[in-house]
């Protein structure tokens, strides 16, 4: 029997098995598009009148944009840059970074603000797409069932209550029935869209790249509008990169080329055919599709997708999170792990009743799913458009590609995203301003909170105890000692923690082991083998750690002390004391008014930050918390 026969037969069932999952975590978001996207290419003032050469124009640009952004650009170009496994604008600018910081090139800072612009943008794009995704699924009601359809709007926030609600709990065992219902929604999709090409084939024409030109020429006044309408099809494009650390490249692409491709191009020119037949199905052209006695059941299997598809966001949106408290970006919020298997599986209460709030007051004032349409989309246009940036450094850092060859492919990316852009920047008046506002509050958020911490960090170094000072008065014996083992928490220098001396100066004493233990993060989502610790012998009982993290690991310090500290050192760190420093922040006299604004800001985010003994799961009964008054 030959071998590699074998091993492929084995990992056959398991990779299909693996696109099937994806299904529900990656393309869920994409997948609820068909619900509104072809709508509004006709809806509204700005929607090009309904013909069959129109239909056919507006098909073939939906399904070139899905060939070129989707397939393109993310699944052939963008996934091959992954950061150990991880993907995400956020990975990608870390693992640009790393590779800058070898060539000790300034770039870094430019390469970060790239990037938590671009994750303050997908924030934002979480408080849109659960709300347009469920309100447009519950609008099915007008159809199916149209004594209900002024039910949509509370329906549509109970669903959404209801579905943050149970976040607590976690995803793990609802997270398995994803994939078939996902499976089951694209399935459908493409065969109601499927039965109307059959009754008017001539929308095949459509797959042409001319008719979609023409279209656009043709229609000239409307092309901005059309394109930003166009665009609402391929927003969930970024989605497949972010969510790349969970299944791998391979089943995304399995799962994209043999499912969701072809059932949302069937669909979409399904609906074309339905238009071209009846205009007046231009209402509801998706739920149109079905027969009446279907329609029910399809609203049903839709709010059902629209779940999903928030779910997957949600989901993202708390792993982004603990991303950016690993790198520095954002204070410690409560983080929950919510499986004893899976580190991945987190709860995040701050940005789930932050995105709840949110979600609900976008139904309650925008009322329906084409009001919210104006205000969807830019958010994403802008982080696509910095994701094709940060791919031409990339590719010229990581993969040394030539500088016309990076160029090229970069001018290639930019002509689209900037057409899309540039198209939904249209609807900044009527509601697109709403996410670029909350992008920037949150980017502007991140930014003062590593300002905030370098400006403590350098006061705390500048008035700090030299170690080589303490050594000297441990080797004299000014120092009393005590039995046991002492773990201070400690930057990456060669001070003495604040902590110690605030214990050395109420208590007198010292124990006989002390630790300086300085907790880092580094630029890859994981951290294995020798570079988890580095240890330092500095005479008179006093070692200097270092443990270090991947930005995507949970920061568990008494398990990683247990693994990797020396045999030698009898280490045990659940009879250890930790002590903490817990600073309170006084605004000196000499700051400027913008200063003083953002340390203002400051000092609350690190009073609402979660404590350091939650957050490195240190054992709360053996942790002793000091405080100081520090003026910025």
């Amino acid at each position: 029997m030959n071998p590699t026969t074998t091993d492929s037969n084995a990992k056959s069932p398991k990779m299909a098995a693996m696109a099937i999952a994806a299904l529900g975590i990656v393309f869920g978001d994409i997948g609820t598009s068909p619900l509104y996207a072809f709508r509004e290419c006709f809806s509204g003032s700005h929607g090009a009148q309904i013909d069959p050469s129109n239909l056919v124009g507006a098909a073939s640009l939906v399904v070139w944009s899905l060939i070129l952004v989707v397939s393109v650009k993310y699944l052939f170009i963008i996934l091959k840059l992954d950061n150990k496994g991880e993907g995400g604008i956020l990975a990608l600018s870390a693992l640009i970074r790393s590779v800058s910081k070898q060539d000790e090139s300034k770039r870094a800072k430019k390469i970060l603000l790239f990037g938590l612009a671009g994750a303050a943008l997908i924030y934002a794009d979480g408080m849109l797409t659960p709300a347009i995704s469920v309100l447009s699924a519950v609008e099915g009601l007008s159809v199916s069932a149209p004594m209900l359809a002024h039910w949509a709007i509370p329906v549509a926030c109970t669903i959404l209550a209801t579905l943050f609600a149970i976040q607590r709990f976690g995803t793990g065992k609802v997270g398995v029935l994803f994939g078939p219902i996902v499976l089951l929604w694209f399935s459908t999709i493409g065969i109601l869209g499927l039965r109307q090409i059959i009754a008017h084939p001539d929308v095949l024409l459509c797959l042409s790249p001319l008719e979609g030109v023409t279209f656009l020429v043709r229609e000239w006044t409307h092309a901005f509008p059309l394109l930003a309408a166009v665009f609402l099809a391929v927003t969930g494009g970024e989605a497949l990169y972010a969510d790349l650390g969970h299944f791998g490249t391979r089943p995304i692409r399995i799962g994209w080329f043999t499912v969701v491709l072809p059932c949302l191009v069937l669909n979409y020119l399904g609906q074309a055919a339905l238009l071209t037949s009846d205009a007046s199905a231009i209402r509801s052209p998706f739920f149109l599709l079905a027969p009446e006695f279907l329609q029910f059941p399809l609203t049903l299997l839709a709010t059902a997708a629209a779940i999903i598809a928030s779910q997957a966001l949600i989901t993202g949106a708390f792993s982004l999170t603990t991303q950016a408290i690993q790198l520095g970006c954002l204070p410690r919020f409560q983080v929950r792990y919510t499986s004893e298997f899976s580190a991945g599986q987190v709860y995040v209460p701050m940005v789930n009743w932050t995105l709840a709030f949110s979600c609900i007051l976008l139904v309650i004032s925008f009322k329906t799913s084409a009001n919210l349409a104006g205000a969807y989309g830019i958010a994403i246009a802008l982080t696509m458009t910095i994701t094709s940036i940060l791919f031409f450094a990339a590719a010229r850092a990581c993969w040394n590609w030539s500088l016309p060859k990076a160029i090229l492919l970069t001018a290639v990316f930019l002509l689209l995203d900037g057409a899309f852009l540039a198209a939904n920047a249209l609807k900044i008046a009527h509601g697109g301003w709403l996410p670029l506002v909350v992008g920037g509050a949150i980017m502007a958020l991140m930014l003062i909170w590593i300002w905030g911490r370098k400006r403590l960090y350098d006061r705390i170094i500048a008035t700090a105890l030299p170690v080589a000072d303490l050594l000297s008065d441990l080797a004299k014996g000014k120092i009393h000692r005590v039995a046991g083992s002492a773990v201070y928490m400690s930057g990456k220098d060669t001070k003495v923690p604040t902590a110690l001396l605030h214990n050395l100066k109420h208590n007198q004493v010292l124990h006989q082991q002390v630790i300086l233990l300085h907790v880092a993060t580094s630029d890859a989502p994981h951290a294995f083998g020798p570079e988890r610790i580095s240890h330092q012998d500095l005479g008179e009982g006093l070692h200097r750690v270092t443990l270090q993290f991947g930005f995507a690991d949970s920061p568990d310090v008494p398990k990683a002390m247990k693994e990797l500290m020396p045999e030698a050192l009898h280490f045990n760190p659940n009879k250890a004391t930790y002590f903490l420093g817990r600073e309170t922040y006084g605004i000196g006299k000499n700051a400027g008014i913008f200063d003083r604004a953002r340390l203002f800001l400051f000092a609350i985010m690190t009073r609402n930050a979660s404590a350091a003994t939650a957050y490195f799961q240190l054992p709360p009964g053996r942790v002793v918390e000091l405080g100081a008054h520090i003026t910025l």
